[in-house]
């Protein structure tokens, strides 16, 4: 846990195609961490819109973002346009490696491989792009939230949530973390049991995954590319 008295700034990247809730589902808990500055960062201070077409507005470029304590790298069908964006990479590079803790949602966690900070890492990330995490050196752990030294990982969409809550009990102890907890009234009860690849129907879990085939396909051929450069070896059975 970290000083009360110590201020933190915490920020995360904003660009266009993320999934939304990615971003806002850790708002909800991120914002509200006592004695803590929040802010959004886009490639430029212009809006984007998210995969499905929500509005979203940055507070400020990259390039004006102060030193961050705490980067939150979030996820969504427009991170494969980032992969190998150098700008955009070297940003979360440089962030990453003085921050106190980088927070990584669904797949956040890509981006954060492509910048070459996975090696050696226990992580996860989406059910559908958990068996790409190797391509980047990283160790695939298909657990709901995955804590590696000061990375928080958590797995898709909605895991952010639960990620972020732990992240602020890193941050600022248990009771801070129950009492954002309590007045956000986080109490899931969903009224189905397929949340996960093992607890969907499997006429359900196929759809689903015929559904990202295409995205899932391209975030592979990415994924071999950047391990190249990275000296990365992946077996094709690993895949």
């Amino acid at each position: 846990m970290i000083p009360p008295d110590t201020h933190l700034e915490i920020g995360s990247l904003l660009f266009e195609g993320l999934d939304q809730i990615d971003l806002t589902g850790p708002f909800e808990v991120l914002s509200r961490i006592p004695n803590a500055t929040y802010r959004i960062y886009g490639k430029t201070a212009e809006p984007i819109r998210d995969l499905e077409g929500l509005r979203l507005t940055p507070d400020a470029a990259l390039a004006d973002a102060p030193h961050l304590d705490v980067l939150h790298v979030p996820g969504g069908f427009g991170q494969e346009a980032l992969m190998e964006d150098a700008a955009v990479l070297g940003w979360i590079r440089r962030q990453a490696t003085g921050a106190r803790c980088v927070f990584s949602v669904c797949t956040g966690a890509l981006l954060c491989g492509a910048a070459g900070l996975l090696q050696g890492r226990r992580a996860t990330t989406h059910w559908a792009s958990l068996h790409l995490l190797p391509f980047f050196g990283a160790i695939a752990v298909n657990e709901r939230v995955v804590v590696d030294g000061n990375w928080v990982f958590a797995a898709g969409v909605t895991a952010g949530i639960d990620g972020a809550l732990r992240l602020a009990a890193e941050l600022r102890g248990a009771a801070a973390a129950q009492t954002i907890q309590l007045h956000m009234a986080y109490a899931p009860e969903p009224p189905f049991e397929c949340g996960t690849p093992e607890t969907a129907p499997p006429a359900i879990l196929a759809a689903a995954r015929q559904a990202v085939h295409r995205i899932t396909t391209q975030r592979e051929a990415t994924a071999r590319r950047i391990a190249a450069r990275l000296g990365i070896h992946v077996a094709d059975s690993a895949a």
